[in-house]
């Protein structure tokens, strides 16, 4: 009796693991023009609505090409979603890593502003690295929750430092930084202390010509204090190969960076912690109980407990391939990771779950955007934490 019972209570709580994490398709390839749909982000407004972007990828799933930032709006926690809007383009070339965040400091503005940061190319990433084409940084912003956005705003001179005085003598700097991205994921503000209201947008980009193990690419970032008047780069990280980075705000008003492993030499995720909001790194180093396959994770800060942040990192956590989409819940500042939830798991699909990212709906609630089934889809799904 005591075995049937134990295994009526297991089924049950399986079942609730799967309740929770059913998705909502928000993005689906070969609909509403375009062929892809690549590299989620998601953010919360501070009237608690929703938006998701990605790359609507016009003609193939490749990532250079014809390629447009699109969003989508939930005003009810992502139960249903709006029709597909065009926020950013660049003609019939690249337009994509998409970093939105809310400005909520901004005394002008006082219900918040959207900036959202992202990237135009025009070549190959392949090319670009090995100095035949350029990567530019731009933003938008929006203070109607999205509805309309500004003109876009070219910062690459202040956030990039590529040498390329054939392009535009402006860019004819020292450093020879060719390949460039945002995050891709969401972008932060820190809430607390020191460098409470500063904009801080991960980043990464590759030195010089191609090496061995892509060990050109390095992780660092770029920030704002006054709003988006000025930017600033941070440091580099030390890893060789570090890429597609997010960042999150961790107790004493630091700032942890989470970085993939392009070497894919240790099939875990990178960390680094900065005390000066963001300029420099320290503590860096692989952590091994995040495992992954050479792929992007997310990471955000959902509340405190006991003088410690409580973090929420998403990633597909298998060291072979991009499958096990997992949400991990740390309370000690990403020291250690507490709890797990198997957000999405197929191991008959190739690239079962990819890119991701993380939303905090509520004190017990996260949603999760991300790459479904070999990119056939970027869904929504709800995860309850606690």
């Amino acid at each position: 009796m005591k075995r049937i019972f134990l295994s009526i209570v297991l089924w049950h709580f399986a079942w609730a693991a799967f309740a929770q994490t059913e998705a909502i398709t928000v993005f689906k390839s070969g609909t509403e023009g375009y062929k892809s749909f690549r590299i989620p982000a998601i953010i919360s407004l501070p009237n608690g609505d929703l938006l998701a972007f990605c790359e609507g990828r016009v003609k193939n799933a490749g990532d250079f090409g014809h390629v447009n930032i699109v969003m989508k709006h939930s005003a009810d926690k992502g139960k249903t979603w709006s029709s597909i809007q065009t926020v950013a383009e660049n003609g019939n070339f690249q337009a994509g890593n998409a970093a939105p965040v809310v400005d909520v400091t901004d005394p002008a503005y006082p219900k918040g502003r959207i900036f959202l940061f992202y990237n135009t190319g025009n070549n190959h990433e392949g090319e670009v690295r090995k100095g035949n084409g350029l990567r530019e940084v731009w933003y938008k912003t929006s203070t109607d929750n999205g509805k309309t956005w500004s003109d876009a705003v070219n910062i690459t001179t202040q956030t990039h430092r590529p040498k390329q005085p054939a392009v535009n003598a402006a860019y004819n700097f020292a450093e020879d930084w060719r390949s460039y991205a945002n995050t891709p994921g969401h972008a932060m503000q820190f809430a607390a202390g020191q460098y409470k209201g500063r904009i801080f947008i991960a980043a990464n980009h590759s030195e010089g010509n191609p090496q061995q193990a892509a060990k050109d690419y390095r992780a660092h970032g770029f920030y704002t204090d006054d709003h988006g008047k000025t930017f600033h780069i941070s440091n580099n990280v030390d890893l060789e190969g570090g890429n597609e980075n997010m960042a999150a705000e961790i107790s004493g008003g630091r700032l942890m960076l989470n970085l993939r492993n392009q070497q894919g030499h240790v099939k875990a995720r990178y960390t680094a912690i900065s005390e000066d909001g963001g300029q420099s790194w320290k503590d860096q180093k692989f952590d091994r109980s995040l495992p992954d396959p050479v792929c992007q994770g997310s990471i955000l800060t959902i509340g405190s407990k006991g003088g410690k942040n409580i973090l929420a990192f998403c990633n597909a956590a298998d060291e072979r391939k991009r499958d096990n989409l997992t949400l991990r819940i740390s309370y000690d500042d990403g020291k250690t990771w507490n709890k797990s939830f198997v957000v999405y798991k197929n191991p008959s699909q190739q690239d079962a779950a990819a890119y991701s990212d993380i939303v905090k709906l509520s004190d017990k609630k996260i949603g999760v955007l991300y790459e479904k089934d070999n990119y056939s889809q970027i869904v929504f799904a709800v995860v309850k934490w606690r």
